[in-house]
């Protein structure tokens, strides 16, 4: 098998197109976090940190002196949000009322052995008490509507407005208020205008 990389070998899934479009997403791995709050804050950070250390740590075990069984090369999938209000009697602009799970996903050569194994590793070479809370999950989204935003993350309500006529349109209704992020972009690296991120809801035949 050669490397393993996202935007080509599940070009559907994180290089979207634009405009909306449905997909069906398959069941996936994943190391997942879930939290309270405002992204911009050091516990958000501090738990994407988490995800990350320990995402390169399950890479990076082909130089161990156990290679996981059924090890390929690949490359790390980029970070994902799914994101709720915790409060839904107040506005969407209160960040401090938002409730995410923060999540990447995970090769699958990854079992629960491997996973608490990576867990351990982790914890010694890049100690974060965030590593506690990291859980080894399976989901299946299903039929979707989806689209590239590309811009800042405050003009995120003008593309899903365009995703929402979309599923209208075409016979469909948005089948939760809770949506999925795919950052594409590092913010630390990227002007606002010009990040990339997909967006995606569950929907179901009217």
């Amino acid at each position: 098998m050669g490397k393993v990389d996202y935007k080509k070998d599940f070009k559907a899934l994180y290089v979207p197109k634009t405009v909306p479009g449905i997909i069906e997403v398959p069941m996936m791995s994943f190391a997942l976090i879930e939290g309270q709050g405002n992204p911009n804050g050091e516990a958000f950070q501090q738990a994407t940190a988490a995800l990350y250390s320990f995402s390169y740590a399950v890479k990076m075990s082909y130089k161990s002196g156990a290679i996981p069984e059924g090890y390929y090369e690949y490359t790390v999938f980029p970070l994902e949000g799914v994101w709720d209000l915790a409060d839904k009697s107040k506005p969407s602009t209160d960040k401090d009322n938002f409730s995410y799970a923060i999540m990447i996903r995970q090769p699958d050569f990854l079992t629960e052995a491997l996973f608490e194994r990576f867990i351990c590793e982790t914890q010694k070479k890049k100690p974060n008490p965030d590593l506690e809370r990291i859980r080894f999950v399976h989901a299946e989204e299903g039929t979707c509507c989806q689209m590239l935003h590309i811009g800042s993350y405050d003009d995120e309500p003008e593309s899903f407005r365009r995703m929402e006529a979309f599923c209208n349109e075409n016979g469909y209704n948005r089948a939760s208020m809770t949506h999925r992020e795919i950052y594409l972009s590092d913010p630390r690296k990227t002007e606002p205008a010009k990040l990339k991120t997909v967006l995606r809801f569950r929907i179901s035949k009217k």
